[in-house]
């Protein structure tokens, strides 16, 4: 069989369309070109029952029982601000307190540092050697004025999935709203915001072979029911809390993909875990006991991380010399840089104790639905000739 290249190796950054998805999509965007909030005829209804359908969909995925709690966005980074923002503006009365994680996305963390730029007071906590957050670092960080917890479900660089259950559990017995970035983790492994005490959940549909330009946030209607400030204003759509029109075509991809993902879901994960394995072991025998060589270090727990994630550091090596050595295969730094040529060490890699050598040799390894082992077999081949050629 002859290998389609470059392999695609890339996707916590994101996924290939799944040929259903586009098939889902494709009536929205030719013959049903409906807007969902135009209720005086039949291209209006039609939109809108798609839209419904999605929200439903969705819901089902993250076991909501009430499709309404799910707001239509235009992704996680929507999502992510409109949760810190409009909880921290709904009710000043009640505090100005945030909980977060070093390692969490940007998205979070800038969102942090805006609101401490107005008036708010943030708390990040530190992880483990293992990128782990510990509960009881948590339950300590509790104060007073503490008004929100955010605490990502799975990293998007190393993949360590967060113990999100324990955490929920504690911010319910405080009577604190429990925010999760789920981009990473929707569709690759079980989420429940009832059994893992969530109030407001961030998705998108890019990571799991939907279309980009899709996103939603679960915003629990009651025990508690969370109240938010909107970010935008304008026509009302998505109960007040996000107005514009509804991108139809992308909210009906999201709702397939994610319909897909709840079906799959088990199957996948196991799959994408030996492909992980075969990498992971193939790149070790590949680059142990040869002259002295450090062989690969592995980032982020070995066990508790998304079945296709696989972040490793290859020292000696930069990453930024790396990749361009292996350019039949779509690869990602682990280093947080804007271009190879202004690599920074990645902040995930130091929170975890890993040195600037570490981080900035990391490499993220994304697997995926459509990846095969003559890929893995492939990536392999080039990666260990191309670190032992430039150590």
């Amino acid at each position: 069989m002859t290998l389609k290249l470059p392999i695609y190796l890339d996707h916590h950054a994101t996924t290939p369309l799944d040929p259903r998805v586009l098939e889902a999509m494709m009536p929205y965007l030719t013959t049903d070109f409906g807007n969902a909030s135009s209720a005086t005829h039949a291209y209006g209804w039609k939109a809108e029952a798609a839209v419904e359908l999605a929200r439903k969909q969705v819901a089902a995925l993250i076991g909501s029982k009430d499709p309404k709690e799910v707001i239509w966005t235009s992704g996680t980074t929507e999502s992510d601000n409109l949760a810190l923002i409009g909880v921290a503006r709904a009710d000043t009365s009640k505090g100005h307190h945030i909980i977060t994680c070093v390692t969490e996305h940007r998205s979070v963390l800038d969102t942090a540092r805006y609101l401490e730029g107005h008036g708010g007071r943030v708390t990040y906590l530190s992880v483990d050697a293992d990128g782990l957050v510990n509960p009881d670092d948590v339950r300590k960080a509790i104060a007073k004025d503490t008004i929100l917890i955010s605490i990502m479900a799975a990293n998007n660089e190393i993949g360590v999935i967060q113990p999100i259950g324990e955490i929920g559990r504690i911010a319910k017995e405080a009577g604190i709203l429990f925010h999760v970035d789920a981009a990473q983790a929707c569709g690759k492994i079980p989420m429940d915001v009832e059994a893992m005490g969530i109030d407001l959940l961030a998705m998108s549909a890019h990571k799991v072979y939907g279309p980009k330009g899709a996103g939603a946030l679960y915003v629990r209607e009651r025990n508690p029911k969370v109240r938010l400030e909107p970010l935008f204003h304008g026509g009302g759509q998505e109960r007040g809390l996000r107005p514009g029109t509804l991108a139809v075509p992308n909210i009906v991809g999201m709702g397939k993909a994610f319909e897909i993902a709840g079906g799959e879901m088990e199957d996948e994960a196991e799959r994408l875990f030996k492909l992980r394995q075969r990498l992971h072991e193939g790149l070790m025998k590949a680059l142990s006991g040869r002259g002295g060589v450090t062989p690969p270090l592995l980032n982020g727990h070995a066990t508790k991380r998304l079945p296709g994630n696989l972040s490793l550091s290859f020292l000696g090596v930069r990453s930024d010399a790396l990749i361009p050595q292996i350019r039949d295969v779509a690869l990602s730094s682990g280093s947080a840089c804007a271009s190879l040529e202004t690599a920074e060490p990645s902040y995930v890699i130091r929170a975890l104790g890993g040195d600037s050598e570490r981080a900035l040799s990391s490499i993220r390894f994304g697997i995926g639905r459509f990846n095969t082992e003559e890929e893995i077999d492939f990536t392999i081949q080039k990666v260990a000739v191309a670190v032992q050629s430039l150590r």
